[in-house]
């Protein structure tokens, strides 16, 4: 009975752990129940070897309990958390071992006289089979006899980032409770970002959803220096808890923004005439906010460009528009506060100002 027990206490506390009601990183309890399980099938197998098998309806209820949870939990966990391609292979292992141990026992139990020649006959069966098994994985049929399929190599093509980068770092010490962790802490973003988190600690980290422990967004471990994405395209307006399931002190927030309307510039028909009423920019100086996007659209005749800096001191390489066309337009999104300065490198008598708060 105490074994029984135990196995059933292990059991149910390890599938409370991996379906999700207790995050094991944090509290361990899938590694205590689980330990807690194998001590019970410790002494629930010394039971039965020893004969202390109970015919009581509770012992029989019991086992069949024990038995119809672990037969239910290694399927669930078989069929839809397995991720591991030799845990089918684990599993034939371990029934190739354990029927042939249970029909001895019940033999060596029930009768005795038999026990010799039927374990003879499994030890040489299992004796065979793992022959054979280490011989096929030395000695493979001929290659010329199986059909092989020509594959064509599909070329490998990186995946853009679908919006603008809004960067976040793991900082150095960060492990330590107590030191700065995510910079910064509080990350506001525009929906349809790309967030990029950098580990720039020397220690493993992640960054992991807080309230779902990882089902809304989980970068796995990250090494020094690894980098993880996100696109917030399809993420919920709201906010958002993360942590490093790691270090579980590391908590940080990130706040999903609604996309700001763009705000749109005209180079106007006659901006390249250096005339004294002429408009260059219409507007010529515009107030925004940090995540506001800013179109500027050439409806004059000829080519303009639309580039950070002033005609004294040329571009600082903030944003640079190329040339633009007539019809031409170019957008780019203001993620810093600051006062920003343009003008056009083919006419730099135009000049405008983007003041963002």
């Amino acid at each position: 009975m105490p074994g029984m027990g135990l196995t059933a206490i292990g059991l149910a506390g390890v599938f409370l752990s991996y379906a999700g009601i207790a995050h094991t990183f944090i509290d361990g309890l899938h590694a205590l129940s689980g330990l807690v399980m194998f001590i019970g099938l410790i002494f629930l197998a010394v039971g039965i070897l020893d004969g202390g098998i109970s015919t009581s309806n509770k012992a029989k209820a019991t086992t069949l309990v024990v038995l119809g949870i672990a037969l239910s939990f290694g399927l669930y966990a078989l069929a839809t958390m397995n991720t591991s391609a030799f845990t089918v292979t684990l599993a034939g292992i371990l029934m190739a071992i354990g029927f042939p141990a249970i029909i001895i026992a019940y033999l060596a139990m029930k009768h005795p006289t038999i026990v010799k020649p039927v374990g003879a006959i499994v030890g040489m069966a299992a004796a065979t089979g793992i022959i054979m098994w280490f011989a096929f994985g030395f000695v493979s049929p001929d290659t010329s006899m199986i059909p092989q399929q020509v594959g064509v190599e599909e070329p490998t093509q990186e995946i853009e980032p679908t919006g603008s980068i809004f960067a976040i770092q793991i900082l150095e010490g960060s492990s330590e409770e107590g030191n700065p962790d995510y910079e910064p802490g509080v990350a506001v973003v525009t929906q349809g970002y790309t967030i990029e988190w950098t580990n720039v600690d020397s220690l493993a980290h992640t960054v992991t959803s807080a309230v779902d422990y990882g089902d809304t967004f989980d970068s796995s471990i990250m090494n020094a220096g690894d980098v993880f994405t996100l696109d917030t395209t399809n993420l919920e307006i709201g906010e958002y808890e993360y942590l490093c399931i790691i270090h579980p002190w590391m908590v940080a927030t990130l706040i999903i923004e609604e996309s700001k309307e763009a705000i749109k510039v005209t180079i106007p028909e006659g901006a390249a005439i250096p005339e004294e009423e002429q408009i260059f920019y219409d507007p010529q100086i515009i107030d925004v906010t940090v995540g506001t996007t800013v179109t500027w659209k050439n409806v004059d005749n000829t080519m303009h460009t639309a580039t950070s800096g002033n005609p004294d001191g040329g571009a600082d390489g903030v944003f640079d528009s190329d040339i633009m066309s007539a019809g031409d337009k170019f957008e780019f999104t203001f993620t810093d506060a600051g006062n920003y300065d343009y003008y056009c490198i083919l006419h730099p008598w135009m000049i405008g100002t983007v003041n963002v708060e």
